[in-house]
């Protein structure tokens, strides 16, 4: 699945994953292939990113908005 990560100055992270935890403002959650479509607001908090190859990234943020549909998921956060 493809991830774009987006502040308002900035691509921070861009590329395929297998693995998506967020902190929701409903409570922390995560995506993999094929989730249903889902757009959801973002809390302070932690993403954790796996990509295909294993490596993980973790970015600390300040709130945002994630869409995801059809394999591609955009976060746009406030900051890093």
């Amino acid at each position: 699945m493809q991830l774009d990560i987006i502040t308002p100055v900035d691509k921070v992270f861009s590329g395929e994953i297998k693995l998506i935890q967020l902190p929701g403002t409903n409570g922390s959650f995560e995506l993999m292939d094929n989730h249903a479509p889902i757009i959801s607001t973002l809390t302070s908090g932690k993403i954790r990113v796996i990509a295909i190859d294993g490596h993980e990234e973790n970015f600390d943020i300040g709130g945002g908005v994630l869409e995801s549909a059809e394999n591609k998921v955009i976060v746009l956060i406030e900051s890093v």
